[in-house]
Protein backbone atom coordinates (compact mmCIF):
# COMPACT_ATOMS: atom_id res chain seq x y z
CA UNK A 1 0.00 0.00 0.00
CA UNK A 2 0.97 2.96 -0.98
CA UNK A 3 0.31 7.10 -0.30
CA UNK A 4 -0.29 7.07 -4.41
CA UNK A 5 -2.41 3.99 -4.46
CA UNK A 6 -4.47 5.89 -1.51
CA UNK A 7 -4.72 9.07 -3.48
CA UNK A 8 -5.75 7.27 -6.43
CA UNK A 9 -8.46 5.20 -4.54
CA UNK A 10 -9.96 8.42 -3.14
CA UNK A 11 -10.52 10.08 -6.29
CA UNK A 12 -12.22 6.86 -7.56
CA UNK A 13 -14.55 7.14 -4.65
CA UNK A 14 -14.94 10.28 -5.15
CA UNK A 15 -15.53 9.69 -8.91
CA UNK A 16 -18.03 6.58 -8.24
CA UNK A 17 -20.02 9.14 -5.95
CA UNK A 18 -20.46 11.28 -8.26
CA UNK A 19 -21.91 9.34 -10.53
CA UNK A 20 -24.32 7.42 -8.18
CA UNK A 21 -25.87 10.89 -6.92
CA UNK A 22 -26.62 11.81 -10.25
CA UNK A 23 -27.71 8.74 -11.36
CA UNK A 24 -30.13 8.79 -8.40
CA UNK A 25 -31.68 11.66 -9.72
CA UNK A 26 -32.45 9.93 -13.31
CA UNK A 27 -36.15 10.66 -13.83
CA UNK A 28 -37.85 7.71 -15.59
CA UNK A 29 -37.65 9.84 -18.78
CA UNK A 30 -34.45 10.68 -18.47
CA UNK A 31 -33.22 7.28 -17.38
CA UNK A 32 -34.06 6.24 -21.53
CA UNK A 33 -32.53 9.85 -22.41
CA UNK A 34 -30.14 8.72 -26.13
CA UNK A 35 -26.66 9.36 -25.15
CA UNK A 36 -25.22 10.45 -28.31
CA UNK A 37 -21.79 9.46 -27.37
CA UNK A 38 -22.80 5.73 -26.82
CA UNK A 39 -25.66 5.41 -28.85
CA UNK A 40 -27.13 3.98 -25.22
CA UNK A 41 -30.06 5.13 -23.35
CA UNK A 42 -28.24 7.00 -20.11
CA UNK A 43 -29.53 4.25 -17.61
CA UNK A 44 -27.20 1.57 -19.53
CA UNK A 45 -24.34 4.37 -19.72
CA UNK A 46 -24.45 4.33 -16.49
CA UNK A 47 -24.85 0.31 -15.77
CA UNK A 48 -22.08 0.17 -18.15
CA UNK A 49 -20.01 2.74 -16.45
CA UNK A 50 -20.20 0.07 -13.15
CA UNK A 51 -19.89 -2.92 -14.85
CA UNK A 52 -16.97 -2.72 -17.55
CA UNK A 53 -15.11 0.84 -15.90
CA UNK A 54 -15.68 -0.52 -12.53
CA UNK A 55 -15.83 -3.96 -13.13
CA UNK A 56 -14.54 -5.84 -15.36
CA UNK A 57 -11.74 -3.80 -16.11
CA UNK A 58 -9.89 -4.93 -12.75
CA UNK A 59 -8.93 -7.82 -14.24
CA UNK A 60 -6.67 -6.40 -16.76
CA UNK A 61 -5.40 -4.47 -13.88
CA UNK A 62 -5.08 -7.97 -12.29
CA UNK A 63 -3.22 -9.20 -14.91
CA UNK A 64 -0.28 -6.59 -14.81
CA UNK A 65 0.12 -6.25 -11.48
CA UNK A 66 0.70 -10.13 -11.66
CA UNK A 67 2.89 -9.79 -14.85
CA UNK A 68 0.84 -11.43 -17.26
CA UNK A 69 0.37 -10.85 -21.37
CA UNK A 70 -2.61 -8.59 -22.01
CA UNK A 71 -4.88 -9.60 -24.65
CA UNK A 72 -3.89 -8.55 -27.68
CA UNK A 73 -7.00 -6.09 -28.00
CA UNK A 74 -7.51 -2.61 -30.12
CA UNK A 75 -9.67 -0.08 -29.38
CA UNK A 76 -12.29 -0.82 -31.74
CA UNK A 77 -12.48 -4.44 -29.97
CA UNK A 78 -12.77 -2.76 -26.93
CA UNK A 79 -15.83 -0.88 -28.25
CA UNK A 80 -17.38 -3.46 -29.99
CA UNK A 81 -17.51 -5.29 -26.97
CA UNK A 82 -18.73 -2.42 -24.99
CA UNK A 83 -21.76 -2.15 -27.71
CA UNK A 84 -22.40 -6.08 -26.99
CA UNK A 85 -22.69 -5.70 -23.48
CA UNK A 86 -24.80 -3.02 -23.50
CA UNK A 87 -27.25 -4.43 -26.05
CA UNK A 88 -27.43 -7.40 -24.27
CA UNK A 89 -28.85 -5.17 -20.98
CA UNK A 90 -30.45 -2.70 -22.95
CA UNK A 91 -33.92 -3.76 -20.52
CA UNK A 92 -31.39 -2.60 -17.46
CA UNK A 93 -33.27 -0.57 -14.63
CA UNK A 94 -31.84 2.13 -12.79
CA UNK A 95 -31.51 0.15 -9.79
CA UNK A 96 -29.37 -2.30 -12.12
CA UNK A 97 -27.11 0.39 -12.57
CA UNK A 98 -26.63 1.71 -9.05
CA UNK A 99 -25.83 -1.94 -7.87
CA UNK A 100 -23.05 -2.30 -10.47
CA UNK A 101 -21.92 0.97 -9.57
CA UNK A 102 -21.62 0.47 -5.91
CA UNK A 103 -20.75 -3.19 -5.88
CA UNK A 104 -17.61 -2.61 -7.95
CA UNK A 105 -16.78 0.96 -7.60
CA UNK A 106 -16.29 -0.02 -3.76
CA UNK A 107 -14.43 -3.47 -4.98
CA UNK A 108 -12.31 -1.10 -7.59
CA UNK A 109 -11.22 1.33 -4.91
CA UNK A 110 -10.16 -1.15 -2.43
CA UNK A 111 -7.79 -3.55 -5.12
CA UNK A 112 -6.33 0.16 -5.99
CA UNK A 113 -5.74 0.94 -2.35
CA UNK A 114 -4.10 -2.18 -1.96
CA UNK A 115 -1.77 -1.32 -4.45
CA UNK A 116 2.26 -0.49 -3.90
CA UNK A 117 4.36 2.24 -5.95
CA UNK A 118 6.11 -0.72 -7.98
CA UNK A 119 2.38 -1.97 -8.70
CA UNK A 120 1.47 1.40 -9.87
CA UNK A 121 4.34 1.61 -12.32
CA UNK A 122 3.82 -2.19 -13.79
CA UNK A 123 3.56 -1.84 -17.50
CA UNK A 124 1.45 -3.57 -19.60
CA UNK A 125 0.91 -3.65 -23.10
CA UNK A 126 -2.06 -3.40 -25.08
CA UNK A 127 -2.69 -1.84 -28.41
CA UNK A 128 -5.95 -0.15 -27.48
CA UNK A 129 -3.75 1.83 -24.73
CA UNK A 130 -0.93 2.82 -27.46
CA UNK A 131 1.29 -0.04 -26.42
CA UNK A 132 3.47 0.24 -23.08
CA UNK A 133 1.36 1.72 -20.01
CA UNK A 134 1.56 1.73 -16.67
CA UNK A 135 -0.95 0.63 -13.98
CA UNK A 136 -1.66 4.25 -12.80
CA UNK A 137 -1.99 5.29 -16.60
CA UNK A 138 -4.38 2.73 -17.32
CA UNK A 139 -6.55 3.66 -14.16
CA UNK A 140 -6.03 7.47 -15.69
CA UNK A 141 -7.47 6.61 -18.86
CA UNK A 142 -10.21 3.86 -17.92
CA UNK A 143 -11.93 5.81 -15.18
CA UNK A 144 -10.89 9.41 -15.22
CA UNK A 145 -10.56 10.40 -18.81
CA UNK A 146 -12.93 7.23 -20.70
CA UNK A 147 -16.01 7.12 -17.56
CA UNK A 148 -15.65 10.68 -17.28
CA UNK A 149 -16.58 11.32 -20.60
CA UNK A 150 -19.68 8.68 -20.02
CA UNK A 151 -20.53 11.21 -16.98
CA UNK A 152 -20.44 13.52 -19.65
CA UNK A 153 -22.50 12.23 -22.75
CA UNK A 154 -25.20 11.20 -19.64
CA UNK A 155 -25.30 14.82 -18.12
CA UNK A 156 -25.91 16.15 -21.89
CA UNK A 157 -28.53 13.69 -23.03
CA UNK A 158 -30.66 14.69 -19.98
CA UNK A 159 -29.78 18.59 -20.26
CA UNK A 160 -27.69 19.17 -16.90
Amino acid sequence: MSQRAIDLSKRIEIFRDDVLAFVKTLSGDEQHAMCDWEHWPAVVTARHLGSQHLGAFINILRMVVQGKDLPPLTMDQINEMSKQDSRAHLDCTKSDALEQLQKNGAEFAAFVAGLNDEDLDRKGSMPAFGGEVTVEQLIEFVVFKSAQQHLDSMKTAVGR
